[in-house]
């Protein structure tokens, strides 16, 4: 059983920086296309940003290259650096493992950002 932990999130003014963490158990994080996601109360959950396996990278348009994601194969890890943060990034940020039919979801980190 994949577990998946993130770390980072808080809160911050408008125009501020968080990096979060998504780090997952066991030895297999190298073959996982890893995910970060986000819900906004009322919200329907948005994909922020993925890297595959392969570490082929795709972001949401509404980050407008904002965000970064990286892995750290070394240390089960998978990043999210946000820069130039704005209100309607506020959020709960999930980090997502997915390997063939398995779908592995981490608890969340809440995001807020307000002055």
């Amino acid at each position: 059983q994949v577990q998946l932990v993130e770390s980072g999130g808080g809160f911050v003014q408008p125009g501020g920086s968080l990096r979060l963490s998504c780090t997952a158990s066991g030895r297999r994080f190298r073959i996982y296309d890893m995910r970060w996601y986000r819900q906004a109360p009322g919200k329907h959950r948005e994909l922020v940003a993925t890297i595959t396996s392969g570490a082929a990278i795709n972001y949401g348009d509404f980050v407008k290259g904002r965000f970064t994601i990286s892995r750290d194969n070394a240390k089960n890890t998978v990043y999210l650096q946000m820069n130039n943060l704005k209100p309607e990034d506020t959020a709960v940020y999930f980090c997502d493992a997915r390997e063939g039919v398995y779908d592995y979801w981490g608890q969340g980190t809440q995001v807020t950002v307000s002055s």
